[in-house]
């Protein structure tokens, strides 16, 4: 079951990624841009930026890792519980949100 510091670990591997906070919550941010952030204990989740058509099927998918919220309804962000979600997916979610944020030079550091 990966945590918070598997997310830092993991995304700090990435070109330009610093850790932040968002809202008073813990985030991870490129280039000043945050693209992961974890919701409050109470709230539950990591905000992860996706394209609507891979929230959809995610959330389609029927898999228990992935929710949404009333709020993000809309907006290109899936809600992922850390105690249900693969590793490996995780990754995958990560990197392709970081993708969305990060600049040319550090894509193509990538």
């Amino acid at each position: 079951m990966p945590k918070w510091a598997d997310v830092v670990t993991f995304a700090t591997g990435l070109p330009e990624v610093e850790e932040s906070t968002s809202y008073g919550t813990p985030a991870l941010k490129v280039n000043g841009r945050s693209f992961a952030r974890l919701r409050t204990d109470t709230d539950g989740g990591l905000v992860l930026l996706c394209g609507m058509d891979e929230k959809e099927a995610l959330l389609a998918s029927g898999e228990q890792a992935f929710y949404t919220t009333p709020h993000y309804d809309g907006y290109g962000a899936i809600l992922v519980d850390l105690a249900a979600v693969d590793e490996a997916q995780l990754h995958e979610l990560i990197e392709e949100s970081w993708h969305r944020k990060a600049p040319e030079r550090a894509k193509r550091r990538r």
